[in-house]
């Protein structure tokens, strides 16, 4: 059973909030089904299991979910909200995992997880276009990806698709059952 603690703002939660910037129409829609996602894929998985590799050659399930939860801080920084993710030195631009270093543990991570993305989803709810238009140097350097601040929250979404990806194929092969679809309508975020 999943247990976490829900950050409120005491906002209604059964429907999407208005963003200011319409161009934000598909991004929140997307960043409320990945925090569904991202729970559901961790659902049941032990803090042991979560630091299995499989044939030393893959991430571990909690640097998988670091990398996701930091993904959420660099958009919040991105945005202007300037809080710390307080794992960043292990997962910061998806750093190598390190079997020398001492990660959190997964409850750590979704505690993480809920705060940044209850303050994250206010500040998307804000951000104006001229924000979201504004230059902003990601590293992708691929002609077909503008350096925008809304390009970095589509890039951003789409890490998230593929690591909620990642952590449900190390379910299944960890003999978890796969991932289920279920959607907590209390999490406004």
């Amino acid at each position: 059973m999943l247990q976490y603690t829900v950050y409120s703002y005491n906002k209604n939660t059964s429907t999407m909030n208005t963003p200011a910037s319409k161009k934000l129409d598909i991004v929140i829609p997307a960043f409320r089904m990945h925090t569904q996602s991202f729970l559901n894929v961790l659902d049941g998985i032990t803090e042991e299991d979560a630091l299995k590799r499989i044939d030393g050659k893959t991430n571990h399930i909690v640097w998988m979910a670091g990398n996701l939860v930091n993904c959420r801080y660099g958009m919040a920084w991105v945005l202007g909200l300037r809080e710390e993710d307080p794992y960043s030195d292990l997962f910061f631009q998806g750093k190598a995992l390190s079997p020398e270093y001492n990660y959190p543990s997964l409850q750590a991570l979704k505690e993480s997880f809920h705060r940044i993305s209850a303050l994250l989803y206010e500040q998307l709810l804000q951000a104006p276009d001229e924000l979201l238009d504004s230059a902003f140097q990601f590293g992708m350097n691929v002609p077909f990806v503008p350096a925008t601040v809304l390009s970095f929250m589509g890039m951003c979404i789409g890490r998230e698709d593929y690591l909620c990806g990642q952590i449900g194929l190390m379910r299944k092969i960890l003999g978890y059952e796969g991932m289920k679809y279920d959607i907590n309508t209390n999490i406004p975020y």
